[in-house]
């Protein structure tokens, strides 16, 4: 049976990656913090942190620290079915993987719809996101597929809107002949990260095949709109993001009607369902009025 007192320490110290700030949390000694966590690391016989600046935890430590958060994600919920505050008042923790133009545009007005739980956010592409679920790290994703994830539900969301945009300056300087293989083989484009194929996905549906442009890593979705209004580079935007820039003229199209949907999907783990059921209607209506229906 695990000591639960014990596990609070653990999740304290992963979380803040400090047994000072840990000891604060939880209203104790730093050196109780300690004796706690060394008596959990004698009594399921592994190494739970690495101590260092900042502390971390160790695979076996993450997964007793992941048990402990859904514990008290069921716990919470169980007190208010039965018309009660949680015993110890604390606020629970929802690990998340989410991809970051959501972040930028649309899911923290979901979050914000739901004050009384905290958020520990993952960043990573939405063709990606899903595998933090099937890991077992997060206990829901914002994703790119509808792929059935194993002891999770799956509901649609909607697709994001991205605009390849450039600024005029830029427009004219490298596609003044139009937006040709040859010219995109030459003119820099942006890139999130490794991961990021939203700029050969669009040349591939819009241009053609095999055109891989040189590019500059930026892995910001702010950064991103800042740098095609610097005339740094062209990119995928989420259209939101950059309306108003091409109202005012301060970017460009590179194509008419060339829009890039990418479908979103929430996934989440079926048990937590009951705990997570505020934050999947948040999600679920805010992404209604900030998404547009797939297939449209």
């Amino acid at each position: 049976m695990l000591d639960y007192a014990l596990l609070d320490a653990l999740v304290s110290v992963v979380r803040t990656g400090s047994f000072e700030r840990a000891a604060r949390q939880i209203g104790v000694t730093p050196s109780a913090i300690s004796q706690r966590i060394k008596l959990l690391e004698e009594r399921v016989g592994s190494v739970l942190v690495i101590r260092g600046q900042p502390c971390s935890g160790t695979e076996a430590g993450l997964r007793l620290a992941r048990h402990a958060e859904e514990v008290a994600l069921l716990e919470r919920t169980l007190a208010q079915d039965m018309g009660r505050e949680a015993i110890d008042g604390r606020i629970p923790t929802i690990r998340i993987a989410v991809n970051a133009d959501s972040l930028a545009t649309w899911f923290v007005a979901a979050m914000a719809a739901v004050p009384d739980c905290l958020f520990d956010l993952v960043l990573d592409d939405q063709e990606h996101s899903a595998e933090w679920l099937r890991r077992g790290e997060v206990r829901a994703a914002v994703s790119g597929s509808d792929a059935p994830v194993q002891g999770c539900d799956c509901r649609p969301l909607g697709s994001l809107r991205y605009i390849a945009t450039a600024s005029p300056d830029f427009v004219a300087r490298w596609f003044a002949d139009g937006v040709t293989t040859r010219n995109l083989a030459r003119a820099p484009a942006l890139t999130f990260n490794a991961k990021d194929m939203l700029q050969a996905r669009w040349i591939e549906k819009h241009v053609g095949e095999g055109v891989v442009p040189p590019t500059h890593w930026l892995p910001s979705s702010q950064a991103f709109v800042d740098a095609t209004q610097a005339g740094l580079g062209w990119g995928l935007n989420p259209e939101v993001l950059v309306a108003d820039a091409i109202a005012a003229g301060r970017l460009v199209p590179l194509l008419p009607d060339a829009a890039y949907d990418v479908p979103l999907f929430w996934h989440f783990s079926r048990s937590v369902a009951s705990a997570l059921s505020p934050l999947n209607h948040a999600v679920g209506e805010t992404a209604r009025t900030a998404l547009r229906p797939h297939g449209r």
